[in-house]
């Protein structure tokens, strides 16, 4: 479970923390430009490197200072309790005078609180946690993040463990038109767009075919004429998901492109919950998961999502809807605030903030006081 989040000087994000322990879920609310879409792009920085992504000007750029304040280094520090270890990650980028991109200025990776690797701009040194041992040190190009091409010893390294960790949560804001269903290939890396959905659809069920039943359970719930889904081979490597629908001596075959927005959006919903079961447990972050759903499916479908990752995971969301915000209690909902686009982004636990009035009237107002 991720149980803290700091950034510094990252777009509108500056000494930026967010404490989530001993919550399996909790809720984002504020206004539109208050920073909530930023803490997703934090997150897929470090999803990224997780996945191999190392060299820094795809992971962040000279934009991505808060009000271009580029004689301060970017900062983001991620804590994760992994198999019951407290994972602790760093990094930080900086842009030296005359450099035309980022470099690494610092970056560490402890498990419970010893270092495992540790760096000061271009030289690593990766710590031994025998006594006889020394520290083994290498020099690595600074614009690389060192943690993808440390070589791991087994799969029961804290390295191959805490990327593997990295690589496997979920960052949503699903485009639903892009959810084709066809799929060329597998994958247990869904895309922030989920432009490749059916990819992480097909990877899922090849690796975990249990995780089909729980899948098909799910969507039974919110669409109880469904039969069962399959892929369709229409060439090699390359398949498409047909749903079957039933009722009475009814039936009906849908291609998954042709299924409505908000359908396609509880098939999403299943596999995330079938993904957590199956590989998990996962963090998953997902931006407004009830866009595209109608009033009635909405606090069904929040509930649904609390109620799975309760069991193991975590879930973090954003909402500005009003069914979705009253799913959730003061004390595990966060406020985030912006004053203007020339000051950062403060945060602060609900039941901290001071209400006149009910909070939905208040969201509706814009008067929470921070």
């Amino acid at each position: 479970m991720l149980q803290r989040l700091y950034i510094h000087n990252f777009r509108c994000l500056e000494n930026f923390e967010l404490n989530l322990k001993e919550m399996s879920s909790a809720l984002l609310i504020g206004r539109n430009g208050s920073g909530k879409s930023t803490i997703a792009s934090a997150l897929e920085v470090f999803q990224n490197i997780g996945r191999g992504i190392n060299r820094v000007k795809d992971l962040v750029t000279a934009n991505d200072f808060a009000r271009g304040k580029s004689d301060v280094p970017i900062r983001f520090e991620i804590e994760a309790l992994i198999k019951n270890n407290l994972y602790k990650y760093i990094l930080a980028f900086d842009l030296p005078e005359n450099f035309r991109e980022l470099r690494v200025f610092e970056e560490q990776l402890l498990v419970t609180g010893n270092p495992i690797y540790s760096r000061q701009e271009a030289q690593i040194a990766l710590h031994s946690s025998s006594e006889n041992s020394q520290e083994a040190k290498f020099m690595v190009d600074w614009h690389l993040v060192a943690l993808p091409v440390i070589q791991e010893r087994s799969q029961t390294d804290p390295l191959h463990i805490f990327k593997t960790w990295l690589a496997r949560t979920i960052v949503l804001a699903p485009i639903p038109s892009l959810m084709t269903g066809d799929s060329q290939g597998e994958t247990l890396e869904p895309k922030r767009d989920m432009s490749n959905f059916a990819e992480w659809f097909s990877g899922l069920l090849s690796r975990y075919p249990a995780a089909y039943a729980s899948i098909v359970q799910y969507l039974r719930e919110v669409m109880p004429d469904i039969k069962d889904f399959r892929n369709e081979i229409l060439g090699k490597d390359v398949k498409s998901t047909i749903v079957r629908f039933e009722e009475k001596d009814a039936k009906l075959s849908i291609y998954f492109k042709d299924l409505s927005d908000g359908e396609k959006c509880f098939f999403l919903g299943a596999v995330v919950l079938a993904a957590n079961e199956a590989y998990g447990p996962l963090f998953c972050f997902w931006d407004e998961p009830e866009n595209y759903l109608s009033l009635s499916e909405v606090g069904h479908f929040v509930t649904s999502l609390r109620r799975s990752f309760k069991n193991g995971g975590q879930i973090l969301v954003t909402s500005h809807n009003p069914e979705a915000i009253q799913k959730f209690s003061d004390e595990n909902t966060w406020v985030l605030d912006r004053k203007s686009h020339l000051e950062p982004t403060t945060i602060k636990l609900l039941e901290d903030v001071s209400i006149r009035g009910n909070l939905v009237d208040a969201l509706i107002r814009d008067n929470l006081e921070l």
